[in-house]
C-alpha cells in the first residue's frame, strides 16, 4: 500500500513543495519464532550438550590410560641401555677402580721441610692402591699424610712432628688408649682402638709420630708397616 504524503524538497532551483510516494508494508511483520526460541527441536540443550563434553573428556582420560603391562614394557625399554651402560663403565673401564696417585712429591715436600725423618712407603702390599697424598705446615709442625684403598676399606698413614698428646686425639679420637705394645721389624708399636669401627698401630719416637689407621682388621694394618723404610729403621 503506497501513501502520499505533502513535503519540501530541494532541487537546483531551490526548495520546492512536492508530494512524495511512501512505500509501506502490505502486512504485518512475520517473525520467526523458531530461530529466537532457545529451545528447538534440532538444536541440542546446554545440559545435554554438557553431558556430552564431559563423557567424551572421559573417554578420552580412558583412552589415554596405559595398562600395567604396557607401562612395565615401557620402563623394561628405558632401563635396558642404562644396564648396559653401567656394565659396560664397570667392566670394560673399570669404573669401580680407584684412581690411583703418585706420593712421591708429597714425601719430597715433607723431606725438604726436614720437620722429621720420613718414612717412606716403599711398594704397596698387592691390591693396594694409593689414592690420597698431602704434605701441611700446620701449627706446631708438619703432617704429612698417604691415603691408600685395600679390598674397598680405607687405611691412612700419618706421620707429623705434632706432639704426640695434641696430635692422638685428633687422628684417633679423644677416647683411643693404648692396649699394648706389637712389635713389628725390631720397632715397638702400640695397637689402639679409634674411632668406630677402625684399628690403629702407632710408632711414638721423640721427633716424630708415625700412625697407621683405618677400617680394617690389624694384620692389614701390620702389612703396611712392614713397607715403610726410611731413617729410624
Amino acid at each position: 500500500m503506497a501513501v502520499t504524503y505533502s513535503a519540501r524538497r530541494y532541487s537546483p532551483r531551490g526548495w520546492q513543495d512536492g508530494w512524495v510516494d511512501a512505500v509501506q508494508p502490505a502486512g504485518p511483520v512475520q517473525v520467526d519464532r523458531a530461530a529466537t526460541d532457545p529451545i528447538r527441536p534440532d538444536r541440542t540443550p546446554p545440559a545435554e550438550a554438557d553431558n556430552a563434553d564431559r563423557a567424551e573428556v572421559i573417554r578420552a582420560a580412558r583412552r589415554s590410560e596405559r595398562s600395567p603391562k604396557e607401562m612395565a614394557l615401557s620402563l623394561l625399554v628405558l632401563l635396558i641401555p642404562i644396564v648396559l651402560f653401567i656394565s659396560f663403565y664397570r667392566v670394560v673401564l673399570g669404573g669401580d677402580e680407584p684412581i690411583a696417585v703418585d706420593p712421591a712429591e708429597s714425601v719430597a715436600a715433607a723431606r725438604a721441610a726436614k720437620l722429621f725423618p720420613v718414612l717412606e712407603p716403599g711398594s704397596p702390599p698387592d691390591g693396594w692402591t694409593v689414592v690420597r697424598s698431602t704434605f701441611q705446615r700446620v701449627e706446631g709442625g708438619g703432617t704429612l699424610r698417604i691415603g691408600y684403598v685395600v679390598d674397598g676399606s680405607g687405611v691412612q698413614l700419618v706421620e707429623s712432628s705434632v706432639p704426640a698428646e695434641k696430635l692422638l686425639p685428633a687422628e684417633l679420637g679423644s677416647s683411643g688408649r693404648s692396649e699394648g705394645a706389637v712389635e713389628i721389624k725390631g720397632r715397638e708399636w702400640q695397637s689402639y682402638p679409634a674411632r668406630p669401627g677402625e684399628r690403629a698401630l702407632v710408632l711414638l719416637e721423640s721427633d716424630r709420630t708415625v700412625i697407621v689407621v683405618g677400617v680394617v682388621g690389624e694384620q692389614i694394618l701390620r702389612d703396611l708397616v712392614v713397607v715403610l723404610h726410611g731413617p729410624g729403621r
